[in-house]
């Protein structure tokens, strides 16, 4: 059986909610996977330029959609990439692991994992930091990032 895709209905739904949050009208963009991603990244964003706690199901569809474009431009399955509560997949060319907890991992918070995809924050920084905890020997992700540009930089206060 396929893998089941997003439901579009909770995706759009996730979107508006966070657009009407932030005093913007409802989105009439295309009702697409990759447009309703893109849209909800666009609105967490919004939330967090605008010095807002991104709500819920939108922060999800932001931090799975990027997931989406690193796993898309980054095919493969040595590198676990995981964003709890929300997502993980695997990517990076290279030996596969089957069983087990994989040799190389990659585990963040949604925020900072959005800070790395859209290039606000250094994955040699955030590691140093702690906010990466990152495991094994092909478990860089720095090559990959940003898989985005999501316009200047957000406050600090993060």
């Amino acid at each position: 059986m396929p893998p089941r895709g997003p439901d579009l209905a909770k995706l759009l739904a996730a979107v508006n909610e966070q657009r009407a949050a932030l005093g913007e009208p409802p989105w009439s963009g295309l009702a697409t996977e990759r447009a309703l991603g893109a849209a909800s990244l666009a609105a967490v964003t919004a939330a967090l330029m605008s010095g807002f706690e991104p709500l819920r199901p939108a922060l999800r569809a932001a931090v799975r959609y990027s997931l989406s474009l690193l796993e898309q431009r980054v095919p493969g399955r040595t590198v676990e990439v995981r964003v709890p509560p929300f997502a993980a997949i695997q990517c990076v060319p290279g030996p596969r692991h089957t069983r087990g907890t994989p040799p190389n991992v990659v585990e963040t918070d949604p925020l900072t994992w959005l800070d790395l995809a859209a290039g606000r924050l250094d994955w040699s920084v955030a590691v140093e930091a702690g906010r990466v905890q990152a495991s094994g020997q092909r478990a860089d992700l720095s090559p990959y990032l940003p898989l985005a540009s999501s316009g200047p930089g957000r406050p600090a206060s993060h």
